[in-house]
Order: C-alpha cells, then sequence, then structure tokens
C-alpha cells in the first residue's frame, strides 16, 4: 500500500492568530505545515491557510505591509486551494464595519457586521458569541457539503465559535453552512470555487473538528476519492 503524500500548507502569519493550533491540527491530519509571511510561499504551497483574531482593519494593514493581499487573490482566482478561519473567513468579504469601514481581500462579495445586542423582543444578547453551536446546510437539492471540507459531517454537527462580527455574503450560492445566534441567521461556512472558510474553530472543535482538516488535507492532495460521503 502506497503512503498518501503530504501535502504542503501555508499558514499565513500577519501577526494575529494562534497559528501552533493551526499548525497543530495540520500535522495530526498528515499535511506538512509552516507559519510562512512570504509571498513566494502562498503561491506554492499544495493548500494555504489564513486563520485570524482580532480586529479586521489591522489584519488587513497587516496582509498589505508584508505584500500578501494580491498573493492571496491570485491564488483563489486560479482555483487553487485557500481555506479562511474565523477573521481569515472575514478577510474574505468585500469590506466591514467593524471600528470604520474597511476594504477586504475581495474574493467574496459582501460584508462584515457585528451581531445586535438585543433579539426582536429587545432581550440582551451577550456579544461575543463564544462557545458551541451547531452548523447546518442550507436548503436546496443534493449535498451542499460536496467535495467540501465539512463533506461527510453529519447536518447540525456542533463547532466551536468565538466572534463578534459575521460575513454577510451578496451571493447566498456560496453560503456553505448557517447557524443562529440571539436570534440571528448567520453565514458559519463559505464557499466560492476552491475557497472556503469557517466563522468556526475546527481546531477547537473535538474530533469533529479534526475530520475537516483530514478532508482539506485530502483535497490539498487532490484525492476526490478520499473526499468523505454524505453521512
Amino acid at each position: 500500500m502506497s503512503v498518501p503524500t503530504r501535502p504542503t500548507v501555508a499558514v499565513v502569519d500577519y501577526g494575529m492568530g494562534n497559528l501552533f493550533s493551526v499548525c497543530h491540527a495540520c500535522e495530526r491530519a498528515e499535511m506538512g505545515a509552516f507559519v510562512t509571511d512570504r509571498p513566494a510561499d502562498v503561491a506554492s504551497a499544495d493548500a494555504v491557510l489564513l486563520p485570524g483574531v482580532g480586529a479586521f482593519g489591522d489584519a488587513m494593514d497587516r496582509l498589505r505591509e508584508r505584500g500578501l493581499v494580491e498573493p492571496l487573490r491570485e491564488r483563489s482566482r486560479a482555483g487553487r486551494l485557500v481555506v479562511g478561519i474565523c477573521l481569515g473567513q472575514q478577510l474574505l468579504m468585500t469590506e466591514s464595519h467593524e471600528f470604520g469601514r474597511h476594504r477586504g481581500l475581495g474574493l467574496i462579495e459582501g460584508d462584515v457586521v457585528r451581531f445586535a445586542e438585543t433579539d426582536r423582543a429587545g432581550r440582551p444578547v451577550k456579544v461575543p458569541h463564544v462557545g458551541w453551536d451547531r452548523v447546518r446546510r442550507p436548503a436546496g437539492a443534493g449535498d451542499p457539503w460536496a467535495g467540501s471540507p465539512l463533506a461527510g459531517l453529519p447536518d447540525g454537527t456542533a463547532m466551536y465559535f468565538v466572534h463578534s462580527f459575521y460575513a454577510r455574503p451578496a451571493d447566498p450560492r456560496v453560503v456553505l453552512a448557517w447557524g443562529r445566534y440571539g436570534g440571528t441567521e448567520f453565514c458559519s461556512a463559505l464557499r466560492a470555487g476552491n475557497t472556503f472558510a469557517f466563522q468556526f474553530h475546527p481546531e477547537r472543535s473535538g474530533p469533529e473538528g479534526m475530520r475537516v482538516y483530514h478532508t482539506i488535507a485530502a483535497l490539498a492532495r487532490g484525492r476526490s476519492d478520499e473526499v468523505p460521503r454524505a453521512a
């Protein structure tokens, strides 16, 4: 039996995020992860992970300073694997309204907004949203998670979230999964071509989160036969 190749995964370092936990999850999933802020690595790796926590505007400033904006855009437009996590999902959008108005990478049209601090009945909602919540498949024919890092997971799988803002895609067809918090239905995962993103942290989501990383590894190897089928 042949040994599966270890795809190379560039974990983008722009000074905002727990890169150790992401790299550790990649290594457990048999990927060769390395932390980098070099544009050449973004261009050459089998997969690119864009994690992050913190303020949107600061993150975009640091990506620009390191010359990473155009390489990320070019990679996504070429249909090569890119995965955003938490703030990394939000950075894919056109703009954010966090502490002002800031331009994003523009890979997916739409904006980023803060959760309301009251629900429709006027009851207070605790922001940020912290803890375990379920991710749901969007309605429609077929399996929308097929061929994505969520392939094979049961609908309603619980994942771990820490966020005050969420993405609002202009095109509902890019919504890979949705969640609900404080009466707000929000986008918890995105898909645009071979670019994927999660508002939750799969590396902090136990065995089901690790299944996401193993599927990313299969996608990075170009092994569609290793991608799980519908649960």
